[in-house]
């Protein structure tokens, strides 16, 4: 019964959508108050029912009801109870019931939180929203039920994918979902702009809140799935330039990049057109992510097995969202009104720049993606496009944007003077040289490039940590003033400073696990050692270990310097019966300094050489914590930016009516 209930609490969620995707849009047009405070019912109704969708679904789960077709698919009675739970949002239909929830948590804050939008904009945004989740609902009621039945019910089910049974990958999910979905209400605030005719710095002031949530559990998800796949693979590496990372990244660059346009939107009354189109395309993006993922086009762990008709559906409503908007774009930009002017070398063209290099970056990264699929589709030839394009193609415009990082804080609105904002730097630049020539030293040699990315690192550390300084006039005034100076700061400030440092920490992580990582993949039987960065690793043996659902044969290596014991690890190599499958368990030893990580596999055949023995794969890799401290810094940063009062309060209304710009006279 209960999952009927979740069933009809879907039917009731798509016709409320369908309503408010009408009724508020026509009251706006219309200037009919009542149509248009219809979209807070309407989207508080739909929250409603799509969570009793979800917490039905979730019960199935937890009771183990395999009378659920999804729950027999991904679930088993001796799975965990967090597994379980994650097992709701752990499949293609429950992944789409989580994805249509989020776009009403979103809808339903526009409605509880909106109070100073007026009420045109909200209801035109709200009944955009609306549009999208009638594509997702319908979609999901005609092709991905969650709550199909299954008659006569096996005894148990066929468990979850072992690789995702793990606590990063429960809560990556809703993190990556809650970025994807958040850029819905962005797009949606675009949309309702271009339709109004009005974009100003009022919008702008509204829109970078919701923007900024976004960006932050994109950033989140991405970094969480980041980690997820070093501890968990068993490779060693965090990040691969797989088809579905990449479509997780290139909405991000484009939501940085809008969170940068927009600050201009909003002080500068400027890049109203660019604004709206990275608004536009940031959420495309994410639709683009949940084609690619859906469609069938990708083998991945991360990517859903569905059928191509099911891909179809969602390529529709990819080219409605994404050609219908553009095609409103095109239409409306022109109009808008240009706002202020600035010169070459001013805070408008360091943002400016920001958002280009994002943009092309983005490109970049969507030409390397889809054009492997485009040429298989076309010419049945199959080729790979790796890391090495993407290494050559967008760290370079990478190191750029960094460059540009360190210096736009410190330009000034409409004209700045760079050859004085030079001279204040150029004790950061000496200091950041000689950081970087007495590491050279240290490491006796190494590639170019890391060192040259290396040196932008210190340099956007240390030109961040001047600046918020001088904000305060740290070692000009008493402690206590600069203490009372900080206190009195913006929050977005701080928030700034902290997102860029972030970022400098984080590539120290980057640059350090990628250039200067050492590994060894030997044959071991007990009694082995090996010898790596300074470390002896003693291959003890193996044992026969059980864990809930599955049983696992795990390492021992005893791992000693200079003689002196360290740590023992632990690497497993786990067997998941119901599933027929197996995974990589790394044990790592983390420090700042660096992690041993080391991860086995399963035992030779009796026919070959090395017969009995086991392959270890053991790596040292330098600084990589400082990728997870550095995105750490990044949230931290946005969250403080978040919590600025002024983007609590939001901008005053504006009494003007549509600035939309005519034509000039001839």
């Amino acid at each position: 019964m209960i999952p009927e209930i979740g069933h009809f609490a879907l039917a009731l969620a798509f016709a409320l959508a369908l309503v408010q995707s009408v009724l508020p849009i026509l009251g706006a047009n219309r200037e009919k108050l009542l149509w248009m405070q219809s979209a807070r019912a309407t989207s508080l109704g739909q929250l409603s029912f799509i969570g009793i969708a979800f917490a039905a679904l979730m019960r199935s789960f937890v009771t183990s009801d395999f009378t659920v077709l999804n729950v027999v698919e991904n679930s088993h009675s001796l799975k965990p109870m967090l597994f379980k739970i994650a097992g709701t949002w752990g499949s293609h239909e429950g992944s789409l019931l989580l994805w249509v929830l989020i776009l009403s948590v979103f809808g339903a804050g526009v409605s509880l939180f909106g109070s100073n939008i007026p009420e045109p904009l909200k209801a035109r945004t709200l009944a955009v929203q609306a549009w999208i989740s009638t594509g997702f609902l319908s979609f999901m009621l005609l092709t991905s039920n969650p709550f199909d039945r299954l008659f006569p019910p096996p005894l148990d089910g066929n468990d979850l994918n072992p690789l995702l049974q793990d606590v990063g990958l429960a809560l990556h999910p809703p993190l990556l979902y809650l970025g994807y979905v958040g850029f819905s209400i962005v797009f949606s605030f675009a949309v309702a702009a271009l339709l109004e005719g009005r974009v100003d710095a009022a919008w702008a002031r509204w829109v970078r809140p919701w923007t900024l949530a976004a960006w932050m559990c994109l950033t989140a998800g991405i970094t969480l799935g980041s980690w997820w796949a070093y501890y968990e693979l068993g490779w060693g590496g965090w990040w691969f330039w797989d088809p579905v990372e990449n479509v997780s990244f290139m909405p991000w660059l484009l939501g940085t990049a809008l969170l940068h346009s927009a600050i201009v939107t909003e002080k500068r009354d400027a890049f109203k057109s660019w604004t709206i189109l990275l608004a536009i395309l940031a959420f495309s993006f994410s639709l683009l992510g949940t084609f690619v993922v859906r469609s069938g086009l990708l083998t991945s762990v991360h990517a859903f097995a569905v059928d191509p008709e099911r891909g179809m559906y969602i390529l529709f409503l990819l080219a409605l969202s994404i050609g219908g908007s553009l095609a409103l774009f095109a239409w409306r930009a022109p109009l808008m009104e240009p706002g202020g002017l600035f010169k070459p070398v001013s805070r408008e063209a360091g943002l400016l720049l920001n958002s280009i290099i994002l943009g092309a970056a983005t490109g970049a990264i969507l030409f390397g993606t889809l054009y492997p699929l485009f040429l298989e589709a076309v010419t049945d030839e199959k080729i790979s496009v790796g890391p090495p394009f993407f290494n050559a193609s967008v760290v370079p415009m990478m190191l750029l944007l960094v460059f540009v990082m360190a210096l736009g804080p410190y330009l000034s609105w409409k004209r700045a003077d760079l050859v004085g904002i030079l001279q204040r730097l150029r004790f950061v630049a000496v200091l950041s040289v000689l950081a970087t020539l007495t590491l050279w030293y240290l490491q006796n040699g190494g590639p170019v490039l890391a060192y040259l990315s290396i040196l932008l690192a210190i340099w956007l550390f240390l030109a961040t940590l001047r600046e918020w300084g001088t904000r305060i006039r740290l070692f000009d005034v008493s402690f206590a003033e600069s203490l009372h100076r900080a206190r009195n700061l913006p929050r977005a400030a701080h928030g700034m400073t902290l997102a860029h440092t972030g970022l400098a920490i984080a590539m120290f992580g980057f640059i350090g696990s990628s250039a200067w990582k050492v590994e060894e993949i030997v044959f071991v039987t007990p009694g082995t050692t090996i010898e790596i960065a300074g470390f002896d690793v003693t291959f003890e043996g193996m044992e026969r270990v059980r864990g809930p659902n599955y049983v696992a044969d795990r390492g021992t290596l005893v791992v000693e310097r200079g003689g002196k014991p360290i740590t023992i690890l632990y690497p497993e190599r786990r067997s998941y019966p119901v599933a027929q499958s197996t995974t990589t368990e790394s044990a790592i030893r983390s420090t700042l300094a660096g992690d041993l990580y080391a991860s086995i596999s399963t035992p030779l055949s009796e026919t070959s050489e090395q017969s009995g023995a086991l392959t270890l794969r053991i790596l040292y890799e330098p600084l990589v914590n400082f990728i997870w401290i550095g995105m750490g810094f990044l949230i931290l940063g946005g969250g403080f930016s978040l919590s600025d009062r002024r983007l609590r309060v939001g901008a005053p209304r504006s009494r003007k009516t549509l600035p939309v710009a005519t034509a000039p006279a001839e």
